[in-house]
């Protein structure tokens, strides 16, 4: 028997899955380690986090599923996009990671729009200028930093450390490569234009490849390490997104489905290159070679459940320490009994700028509406909705492109809430499937590594073989019709506190 890894460096924790070469999760570990805030709408991560992680979790697995790791031919690598990882000659780190719910940036955005015109940016990089990407980080540091910057010799992304640090190649490949706001994303290869705009050295830059093409094999102290052979390949991999898009079997054209996760995505499959007016939507390369996707969606989604679970659920931890009940478990039970509208309560998920479809990194977040009826299961179940209008939005776009999308599957955590399907299939109007394996991007990645040394044959048909469908929700017309009516609301409320917004980002 043959065996395939799949790591997700995400965010709050690291996930790596074994597989056999049926498709069948063996094992699987996590991980978890810090994000720093230096300051409002900072964020940064110690990259040696994630090495430890990976190695930690791939050693779980070995041990937890009893196998001979000489067995294991393959590893796939997911991760969270955008994070800017700086290293020096020696290849060693020169300072955190900026990673990608920073917006400190924003003030970059005007320089890059002087260095091409805005149309520009989005033929050649499908996208317009963000301030979480990590081309405005990196000229962040260089206007911020100038010591930092001078003794970069290499910028990778978050997985491809992870990659650096088990191979020692520099690689990435194209589904993250296409959020570095560096790629031609049409052409799948590095913009030497808007590199000679922005005056960075194309040899900073790691090889760039397809997500199913392997791109080194471990080192021997990392495979004594792990338990692993020295023969062990590592491929391209992902993007977080792309990979859960391989392990949700979304991978033919009009194909969607939505994640909740620390941020929140929906993600819709194109097999054709097909720009987005105005960039209301990223549009980046696909880990399906010669494809393409859409994603758009709130930066702070689980994040948001999260802060609010931290600083005001204080009873609500007691209550579930006591009991013996999760915390999530109690909240969805709380939640579940406030009707549709938190009884005229909006949220605006943007506690930490927002990226689609605003594309504004001075906006925050906001409770409209509060009224002394509200308590913690409505202000919850406000955040829950704000979130998938937001998603909503961006769904939007892709019908006014003439793309509908006919059924969403959905992952993360987010997916296994049955009051927030219910809120996505009203909002979406379409069925929402949920899925057998709930691995997403560390599943996705372990079948491109699984292409990669051969064990399957094309990325497509593993996909679509593996992902099994466990649960429908329908739409519910009566509560589709209320959220119409508040989605509508969200929307104006936005257009009206944009200028708030940044009168209230400038305050000296």
């Amino acid at each position: 028997m043959r065996y395939l890894i799949g790591i997700d460096i995400g965010t709050s924790a690291t996930k790596t899955i074994l597989m056999d070469e049926q498709g069948k999760v063996l094992a699987q570990a996590s991980m978890a380690y810090p994000m720093e805030q230096p300051q409002n709408g900072w964020a940064e991560q110690n990259p040696e986090d994630w090495v430890r992680a990976s190695v930690e979790t791939i050693k779980k697995v070995i041990a937890d599923a009893g196998i001979d790791g000489n067995a294991v031919k393959g590893i796939g690598l997911s991760g969270q996009m955008h994070g800017l990882v700086m290293l020096d000659e020696n290849g060693r780190l020169i300072r955190s990671s900026i990673i990608w719910c920073d917006q400190r940036s924003h003030e970059q955005l005007e320089e890059m729009r002087r260095c091409l015109p805005y149309e520009k940016w989005l033929e050649i990089t499908a996208n317009p200028p963000i301030a979480a990407w990590t081309a405005a980080k990196l000229l962040w540091v260089r206007r911020h930093e100038k010591e930092n910057y001078d003794r970069c010799r290499h910028i990778l992304l978050p997985k491809d450390y992870v990659r650096y640090c088990l191979t020692g190649e520099f690689a990435t490949e194209v589904s993250d490569a296409s959020g570095m706001q560096l790629l031609d994303v049409e052409h799948r290869c590095w913009s030497k234009e808007v590199l000679e705009a922005l005056e960075i050295d194309e040899g900073l830059l790691a090889n760039v490849y397809e997500s199913q093409e392997i791109t080194g094999y471990l080192k021997p102290e990392i495979a004594r390490e792990c338990g692993l052979s020295v023969k062990c390949a590592v491929v391209g991999g992902s993007a977080d997104n792309a990979g859960a898009a391989l392990g949700s079997g979304v991978v033919m054209d009009g194909d969607a489905f939505t994640t909740i996760g620390t941020s929140a995505v929906v993600y819709t499959a194109m097999d054709h290159y097909t720009p987005i007016p105005e960039g209301g939507l990223h549009l980046c390369c696909s880990s399906v070679p010669g494809a393409w996707f859409t994603m758009g969606g709130p930066q702070a989604a689980g994040l948001s459940v999260e802060w609010f679970k931290e600083k005001f659920c204080h009873a609500l931890k007691e209550e579930a320490a006591e009991s013996g009940k999760k915390v999530f478990e109690l909240i969805n039970e709380k939640v579940g009994r406030i009707e549709p509208g938190s009884e005229r309560l909006i949220y605006l998920p943007f506690l930490m700028g927002e990226r689609t479809p605003h594309m504004n990194p001075k906006c925050r977040g906001a409770f409209v509406g509060l009224n002394t009826v509200h308590g913690d299961a409505h202000m919850l179940r406000a955040i829950m909705e704000g979130i998938t209008y937001s998603l909503a939005d961006c769904n939007d776009i892709l019908k006014n492109l003439g793309v509908e999308v006919k059924e969403m599957r959905v992952c993360g955590g987010g997916s296994r809430n049955p009051v927030w399907r219910q809120i996505m299939a009203d909002l979406y109007g379409c069925d929402v499937l949920t899925l057998c394996q709930e691995e997403g991007p560390a599943y996705g990645v372990a079948l491109l590594a699984g292409v990669g040394t051969g064990i399957f044959d094309d990325i497509r048909t593993a996909a679509k073989n593996m992902a099994g469908i466990s649960g429908v929700t329908h739409p519910v017309q009566a509560e589709r019709e209320v959220y119409q009516k508040y989605h509508k609301i969200y929307n104006q409320i936005y257009e009206h506190l944009k200028s708030d917004f940044d009168d209230l980002f400038n305050l000296a």
